[in-house]
């Protein structure tokens, strides 16, 4: 499997464009598998389920149709994107377990930083704990998202995939609703108070990584 880490702003549809075919040359039994470690220039993406409602400020950033599945997120700079290009008919073909290992994976890399990140019923991603602000209007504690997933899978290779806040600036999310929830707040790791770079999460991510999928 190949890691590729590329360092400054990658355009988004540049990173389609090699997502898709490298899918294609997966599925065909010509490439590795591959994730691609990355920071976007600032935008917003509407996944398969996004509602035009949710997308409160469409001049802010250029916004671009995902074709995976969720809602709309925000990508940009200080947040580290990992596409994961994985081939499923090694690996089962149960994308229920596989949404499941990313999570996992998120989760295990968040320890690494003693950040306890958790699974909500209903709400994609990874959510941490704000026991530092207030109970929310129903009395519940405080969450934030620190992490969101999106997949997209074509001949059981999958793309797309998952995001970290790192250091991202936090207002820019102000445009979107993400994912479609309005009760709960969006966190990074440095707004947690972490002093951690892209690296830190890269080192992260790749010592996990096998922990959580098995090797092929």
């Amino acid at each position: 499997m190949e890691w590729k880490i590329t360092d400054g702003l990658t355009d988004y549809n540049d990173a389609v464009a090699f997502m898709e075919a490298r899918v294609a040359a997966i599925a065909a039994g010509e490439a590795d598998e591959c994730v691609w470690l990355l920071e976007h220039p600032p935008l917003y993406t509407a996944g398969t389920s996004a509602r035009i409602e949710d997308l409160t400020d469409p001049d802010r950033f250029p916004v671009y149709e995902a074709k995976r599945g969720g809602e709309y997120t925000y990508h940009g700079p200080g947040q580290r994107v990992a596409y994961v290009m994985l081939d499923l008919n090694k690996r089962g073909k149960d994308v229920r377990r596989f949404v499941k290992q990313l999570e996992e994976w998120v989760i295990a890399a968040l320890a690494e930083f003693n950040v306890h990140g958790e699974i909500r019923a209903g709400r994609v991603g990874v959510w941490v704990r704000r026991d530092d602000k207030p109970l929310t209007a129903l009395g519940q504690p405080a969450e934030d998202k620190v992490a969101a997933i999106g997949l997209r899978l074509r001949k059981w290779v999958s793309f797309h995939g998952i995001s970290i806040n790192v250091e991202p600036d936090l207002e820019h999310f102000s445009g979107i609703v993400p994912c479609g929830i309005t009760e709960h707040g969006v966190t990074s790791l440095v707004d947690l108070g972490l002093p951690v770079t892209l690296v830190d999460v890269d080192t992260a991510l790749q010592k996990t990584f096998s922990e959580i999928f098995a090797s092929e």
